[in-house]
């Protein structure tokens, strides 16, 4: 059975809304709360106090359950009362599940309206819960949400997320979800904006308009609206995502990538490139950074001319995901570190791995993942079509051994963690071919004579191929060597440059690359 409840998130906006965000991240990146709930703000707040209210509670009337987070502060008032306790009462009268909130302990000085509002929960009797900070509110609201799904649905988490959830929450960084009014919507990469949406809400991005974008972009915790300034602007995870240029904000959030001549490095490197862009992008441009500076043997494989890559790209995408999603973002001093040696690529990202995560666990394979930005870690994840649940570590060994290589070696250095992916040195025979790479498959073989096939096979070693050398080396006539070169044309694995007996067949990109 599949059930979506919609969560209203409801308190005063301006005081609460570092809290309102995190709960908003808390539902969307938790591997059980995720498949089961939606989290609904209202940050479109009007000028007009009364059209707010208005627009409120016809979103409340959507939901399915209501979230009360409670500080010091009243907020707007709507006549006699603010418009968060309107919002209580609205639930209460449509008889809504009410899980509450409530920052800091009874001695807390709290502003009068606020204290009735706390009077009104005390006689209406619903549960409230007390939290201090953060990570004792994202506990609170899972334990709470958890419980409200399996008292009315029988729905319950497995083990192992409420392991991930737990010490994802533990790990939880603070800097992802801050409000920085710094990068203003319109400002940011909309391109990479409708690209993220798309894939996240399996859309076409062409179908998207400019307010899915925004909508989209709200309800995943990138962007926040700042109702005095009537803008919207991006928070932290945002401006990594989708600025065009994050490091103008956040000077750590570039990839400084060098390639050496040897082994070891030097004050000299090949190439050099300081990678600053929207951090989906900037990942792009780090892999080709690689692939132009590392080796692409060409190997004959049956019918196929195939070009390889020194390293498995997906391998060394999946730990460039990983430096950005999982760094230590609070390090402002450092970048991630990209290095190619002869015989090595290294990626070093600021930061130890989160606790309980340690060395041992991760070079053994025994760990449950979490994630200190789980905001980024998630976005990435639609971007780059990596799993985000899961474990990396073990599929990038996977790629490298499948590659002929070996394994990825795991370690730190001064502060960083760091993933080295050891090559095949002066012994490129070791890669080998991705069983995925071969074009000429046995359906279009099927349509092949034995002639075409030694056609091809030599079209593919010396690069092209004429009608006289089918005619000599075949013992045919020309209409029979014109026939032939013509249906492997057709089949789309030669391609004809010239004309008449000077034209020569050349491998297309499906039959060589």
């Amino acid at each position: 059975m599949t059930v979506t409840l919609r969560i209203f998130v409801s308190s005063v906006q301006k005081e609460l809304e570092d809290e309102r965000l995190i709960v908003q991240n808390l539902v969307n990146t938790d591997p059980f709360l995720s498949t089961h709930c939606v989290p609904v703000l209202f940050e479109l707040e009007p000028a007009s106090p009364t059209k707010a209210l208005q627009g409120c509670l016809e979103s409340l009337d959507r939901c399915d359950v209501y979230l009360l987070i409670v500080g010091v502060e009243y907020g707007t008032l709507v006549g006699d009362v603010s418009i968060t306790h309107a919002e209580y009462r609205r639930a209460k009268g449509r008889s809504l599940p009410v899980l509450a909130f409530i920052k800091g302990d009874r001695g807390l000085e709290r502003e009068e309206g606020t204290l009735d509002l706390l009077a009104e929960l005390d006689a209406d009797g619903p549960t409230y819960k007390r939290f201090g900070n953060v990570i004792q509110l994202q506990k609170e609201v899972r334990a709470a949400l958890v419980q409200l799904l399996g008292d009315r649905f029988g729905i319950a988490p497995t083990s192992d997320e409420n392991t991930i959830a737990e010490q994802t929450i533990e790990a939880t960084s603070a800097f992802e979800s801050q409000r920085i009014d710094r990068i203003r919507w319109r400002d940011l990469d909309h391109e990479v904006v409708r690209s993220l949406i798309a894939a996240a809400e399996t859309r076409d991005g062409a179908t998207l308009s400019d307010e899915d974008l925004l909508s989209g972009s709200l309800a995943r915790g990138l962007v926040w609206h700042d109702a005095g300034a009537g803008e919207h602007y991006a928070t932290a995870a945002g401006i990594v995502l989708l600025g065009g240029d994050p490091s103008m904000v956040f000077p750590q959030c570039r990839i400084l990538a060098d390639a050496y001549r040897s082994t070891e490095p030097d004050g000299d490197p090949r190439d050099h490139e300081d990678i600053r862009a929207p951090m989906p992008l900037a990942i792009e441009r780090a892999l080709q950074f690689i692939d132009r500076n590392t080796r692409h043997p060409m190997r004959i494989v049956g019918l196929d001319r195939l070009r390889l890559d020194e390293y498995p790209v997906d391998g060394l995408r999946e730990a460039l995901v990983n430096a950005v999603a999982h760094r230590q973002y609070e390090d402002a001093g450092r970048k991630i570190i990209l290095e190619i040696f002869a015989d090595r690529v290294a990626i070093l990202s600021p930061g130890l791995p989160p606790g309980p995560i340690t060395l041992a666990r991760l070079r053994s394979g025994r760990y449950r993942p979490c994630s200190r930005n789980p905001v980024l870690a998630q976005s990435l994840s639609y971007f780059h079509r990596i799993e985000e649940r899961g474990s990396g570590f073990r599929r990038m060994r996977d790629q490298m051994l499948d590659h002929g290589l070996d394994q990825p070696v795991l370690g730190t250095d001064t502060g960083y963690f760091q993933i080295t992916f050891p090559g095949p040195g002066d012994n490129i025979e070791r890669i080998r071919v991705p069983d995925d790479r071969l074009r000429v498959t046995p359906a279009v073989e099927a349509h092949m004579n034995e002639r075409q096939r030694s056609i091809l096979h030599h079209a593919l070693v010396d690069g092209f191929v004429t009608t006289k050398w089918c005619m000599e080396t075949l013992g045919v006539v020309r209409d029979t060597a014109y026939r032939d070169l013509r249906g492997l044309v057709k089949l789309g694995l030669l391609a004809r440059e010239g004309s008449g007996r000077g034209a020569k067949y050349t491998p297309t990109e499906s039959g060589s690359s």
